[in-house]
């Protein structure tokens, strides 16, 4: 059996995935990469296959990609035609390295032509682009990360309320490491094959009903405050956020993404486009997702975090 391949392990994502994926399957039946050799020292140490690699360097996966059944690619953190250039790359190395299928971690209604999420316009390309290949591929489109809301509803204790431009729009938050977890189990299935499963929490909630789990488990009283998009923008500005992910990141920031993907992400919260709940979660993993309650009573095991990603 070829090798079951984890992408980007010095990540929040890929590290979670490939700790999980130890836990499925034989250690000499993984294989992991990362951009710099200090990443992988742990794997190296447990017997498993590493490769230093990142998704500029389209011959480096290549060669990092010979010998895998299937791949997992964790979409890049950066939006736009770099971020495109980048998911062209690891797909083509996988073609050219005889993969058979391709796990990618999508959005939620990522091909809905009515979603105004630009986050969603690569993931569509992305998929298309797979799709018209003659790969395997399941795709895991993914609800929101309840951490990016977790650390933003402690955020706002100092002014005293939590304010986006979400409305009364209904998620599924979902934690990053259920997200993770799913896509570990996903490799690790033989069954699964050209697929689209909507990785979703246990329940679709409104942002008010996000913030009552926060005061229910904290015993704060923060309340929640709808903005407009215009508003919602002129925070991140003050905050100082880039507008794209071209811009400059501050180091810590609770905010690690562009104001233009959070805002129009809001915006599609904000009409329905995100309100996705399905159990495939569960019939994957075998388990329930994390609710948000149960984040927000472990909270400091369930923050944003910094941004990990090479984008040169």
């Amino acid at each position: 059996m070829g090798k079951l391949v984890v992408c980007g392990v010095d990540g929040n994502f890929g590290g979670f995935a490939a700790s999980v994926l130890r836990e499925l399957v034989p250690a000499d039946r993984i294989k992991v990469t990362a951009p710099t050799p200090d990443a992988l020292a742990e794997y190296e140490a447990a017997g498993i296959e590493t490769a230093v690699t990142n998704f500029n360097d389209p011959d480096g996966l290549a060669a990092a990609f010979q010998g895998a059944d299937k791949v997992l690619v964790v979409s890049m953190p950066f939006v736009g035609p770099k971020r495109r250039a980048a998911h062209k790359n690891a797909v083509d190395a996988c073609v050219a390295a005889g993969v058979r299928q391709v796990v990618y971690t999508s959005l939620v209604n990522a091909t809905d032509p009515e979603n105004p999420s630009i986050e969603k316009i690569d993931h569509a390309w992305t998929e298309a682009y797979i799709q018209g290949t003659d790969l395997d591929y399941v795709f895991l489109r993914n609800s929101q990360y309840a951490e990016a809301m977790v650390t933003a509803y402690f955020g706002s204790l100092e002014p005293g309320a939590m304010a986006n431009n979400g409305g009364d729009g209904l998620m599924a938050f979902i934690s990053r490491k259920d997200c993770a977890r799913a896509a570990a189990h996903v490799l690790a299935n033989p069954y699964l094959h050209h697929q689209v499963l909507n990785i979703n929490g246990a329940e679709a909630m409104t942002m008010a009903q996000f913030c009552e789990y926060g005061n229910q488990a904290t015993g704060n009283s923060i309340p929640f405050h709808e903005l407009t998009d215009e508003q919602q923008y002129a925070v991140f500005d003050a905050m100082g956020v880039p507008r794209t992910t071209d811009g400059e990141f501050k180091d810590g920031s609770e905010a690690p993404f562009s104001s233009e993907g959070m805002v129009t992400f809001g915006e599609a919260i904000r009409l329905g486009k995100m309100a996705v709940c399905s159990l495939d979660y569960t019939v994957v993993t075998g388990r329930k997702p994390i609710t948000v309650l149960e984040m927000f009573q472990d909270a400091d095991n369930f923050q944003v975090g910094a941004r990990h990603s090479v984008d040169a």
